[in-house]
């Protein structure tokens, strides 16, 4: 099955079932019960389709705003090239799209700090927003949200957490890898 919106040049190159596996905490979704969530680096929306899932059981009608330049993956064994360029963006779209999860997950093609710039001047903010490594710190938050991710058993993760935290006046909890300030 190939994605609808990619070009039929790239369909013999799209994996119908391509996903990294990512567990995402569900304490975070009854804690906060998002009507909107950020996500700062989607790579092939693993994440973002989880969130889907579990807001949904939840009974939540939760939209998921996902970050991504979707080029920063060339050297992906997964992901190809076409001539200079990765068509990590069509398997993206191919697997939010199998996993029945358009309704409730748009992207924007950005930079996180492009696309926190945009959302801030937009008024858009989110009451849950997912950090993954390497990806600045902006607030996108409404009162009481919370931010979370994963990664924080990597020293230069851990540091930004938890010097964010402090500026910010954020409570850090650590759960293995994952961490979250509310």
């Amino acid at each position: 099955m190939a994605s609808p919106n990619a070009p039929k040049s790239l369909h013999h190159l799209l994996h119908p079932t391509i996903f990294t596996p990512f567990y995402v905490k569900h304490i975070y979704f009854f804690q906060v019960k998002p009507n909107v969530i950020i996500e700062a680096g989607s790579f092939l929306g693993a994440s973002a389709t989880q969130m889907a899932k579990i807001t949904l059981k939840l009974g939540l009608n939760t939209l998921i705003i996902c970050l991504d330049d979707f080029w920063s993956w060339p050297l992906h064994p997964a992901i190809k090239m076409i001539n200079g360029d990765t068509i990590l963006l069509h398997q993206y779209m191919l697997n939010v799209d199998t996993a029945n999860a358009t309704k409730h997950i748009i992207f924007l093609p950005f930079y996180t700090t492009n696309g926190f710039d945009r959302l801030c001047t937009s008024g858009i903010y989110a009451d849950l927003v997912e950090i993954k490594e390497a990806h600045d710190f902006h607030s996108v938050l409404r009162t009481g949200g919370a931010l979370f991710g994963n990664d924080v058993d990597m020293d230069s993760v851990k540091r930004v957490v938890e010097r964010f935290a402090k500026i910010h006046g954020f409570q850090v909890t650590i759960d293995e890898e994952h961490w979250i300030l509310v």
